[in-house]
């Protein structure tokens, strides 16, 4: 007695089909309108950079990717700015998936501006949460 009635070309188009939910489900597109939200800390020489009113630190967002997409604002999905005298940068309102930082900043110790970037991904389980990350920034 035959369990299944379809014919081997119906069978593989329902795996198929199940294989192509599958990775639909698990696969997170990153982007805005989500729930996660970052606590940007940008360091230099791991000394934190504070905000100042006339240049505040900025982070740069950009979206499905792992590595620098480049140091100009148009080579990014989205920013922050931070708050005047604040050590972080609040990042709202983010999905989950895969993200580049980029961090700018003005170290007012060295009198430099600063910048720096890491690859993050917020998975699915930390959808709803604030994570904090610490970006190293250089000269």
């Amino acid at each position: 007695m035959k369990l299944c009635q379809m014919s081997t070309a119906n069978c593989q188009l329902v795996f198929l089909l199940f294989v192509f939910c599958f990775l639909f489900i698990s696969c997170h597109k990153a982007g805005t309108g989500g729930n996660a939200s970052l606590m940007v800390y940008p360091q230099h020489h791991d000394v934190p950079i504070i905000n100042h009113v006339g240049y505040p630190d900025t982070v740069f967002l950009k979206f499905n990717v792992d590595e620098l997409s480049g140091t100009r604002p148009s080579d990014y999905d989205v920013f922050y700015v931070g708050t005047p005298r604040e050590d972080f940068i609040h990042c709202d309102g983010l999905k989950a998936g895969k993200y580049f930082v980029y961090a700018v900043g003005y170290d007012s110790f060295y009198m430099q501006r600063v910048s720096g970037g890491i690859p993050l991904k917020i998975k699915y389980s930390q959808r709803k949460e604030m994570i904090m990350v610490t970006v190293p920034v250089v000269e």
